[in-house]
């Protein structure tokens, strides 16, 4: 089942780590899926937090990942900093 269809499906709860970040990726490229590549980033950083301080042109080397999937993964990580930094200021 193509990740984003079990997110519809059995919900975003019950996706793993890669479904996510493949959700996020949207597409792989020429044979190499959105899941094999997202597999590939966690295999090298072990976790999505593990991604949160990697640098665009860190991010890039990965094989599927090019400058607008780099961009996606950085502005997501910054769009959870900013939760967190609202959920610690307002309680």
């Amino acid at each position: 089942m193509n990740p984003g269809h079990k997110l519809v499906e059995v919900g975003a709860e019950n996706c793993s780590d890669a479904e996510i970040l493949a959700i996020l990726l949207g597409t792989g490229v020429k044979g190499c899926s959105a899941v094999d590549t997202a597999n590939a980033v966690l295999e090298r950083y072990g976790t999505l937090a593990g991604l949160m301080d990697k640098s665009l042109g860190e991010l890039v080397k990965i094989h599927g990942l090019g400058p607008v999937k780099a961009i996606r993964i950085a502005a997501v990580f910054e769009f959870t900093r900013r939760i967190l930094r609202h959920l610690e200021h307002n309680g």
